[in-house]
């Protein structure tokens, strides 16, 4: 099993991040999908042998897609801009946020009709759509049923602080196409993206629950290194190679458990 990690997870240039990262046996990452560097971006990932397995699309106003109002069709273009990027660039998958926060708006019928043309969009462009898990679970639930071609993006940091106690994986596992493996400390909110074991999060739980699906793409780490100080103070080597060690850990222990179902 690969291991990936987001791209700017460490505060330092990202051509070290990148060479860091093939220092260490990261094979893949992943990035947002309209930053204006993106060509640079993809140039820098080809050079150090770094496969872009995924976008993330940009979700700052996620919850305008349900209201009806001019920045609802922007959203839907952002998410069009981005099926665009995945398209020239080969990346096969684009991640995307249904809601955000405690109390977005009610799903509605022109939120799914905005829904319905990024899914034929991507369909036509031959992308797939992975939504991740954030707070809700029936905006989740409705997507799945109504699109077969969609797929999954399992974030355990999510899970572990926004879902009060929710599990993803045993309603979803079977469309698992994307991972945000991350940690923090199981508080409400508390979105800390930390190293694995660093926190709270049953990493044992973790690793069984994606042995038990039919996932075969990369462990993939979502980090923020500013979050936690300590990191900071690592330093972006320790960082790194810190993040890989664990990484190929979750990988391995992955695989150990499918060999055993």
């Amino acid at each position: 099993m690969k291991i990936g990690m987001e791209l700017g997870s460490f505060p330092c240039p990202l051509e070290e991040q990148l060479s860091l990262m093939k220092k260490y046996g990261f094979e893949t990452c992943f990035c947002g999908s309209i930053d204006q560097n993106l060509d640079t971006t993809m140039k820098l990932c080809e050079k150090y042998g770094i496969e872009v397995e995924n976008y993330h699309a940009p979700f700052s106003h996620i919850n305008d897609i349900w209201l009806d109002i001019p920045e609802g069709e922007g959203m839907l273009q952002e998410l069009l801009d981005s099926i665009d990027n995945c398209a020239k660039y080969g990346v096969p998958t684009l991640v995307v946020h249904l809601s955000s926060g405690d109390k977005p708006p009610r799903m509605n019928d022109l939120g799914f009709s905005r829904f319905d043309k990024l899914m034929a969009y991507a369909k036509e462009k031959g992308v797939t759509i992975a939504y991740e898990n954030q707070r809700k679970l029936a905006n989740l639930a409705y997507v799945f049923e109504q699109y077969d071609e969609a797929g999954f993006c399992w974030d355990t940091g999510h899970e572990a602080c926004f879902a009060y106690g929710r599990q993803f994986m045993p309603l979803f596992a079977d469309k698992l196409a994307a991972l945000h493996i991350h940690d923090n400390h199981c508080v409400h909110n508390g979105d800390d993206h930390m190293i694995p074991y660093d926190a709270c999060i049953d990493f044992d739980r973790v690793t069984s629950q994606i042995a038990d699906s039919n996932f075969d793409k990369s462990l993939m780490l979502e980090l923020i290194a500013k979050k936690t100080p300590h990191y900071i103070e690592m330093g972006a080597d320790a960082f790194y190679k810190k993040a890989a060690e664990v990484a190929k850990k979750l990988a391995d222990e992955v695989e150990s458990k499918k060999t055993l179902k």
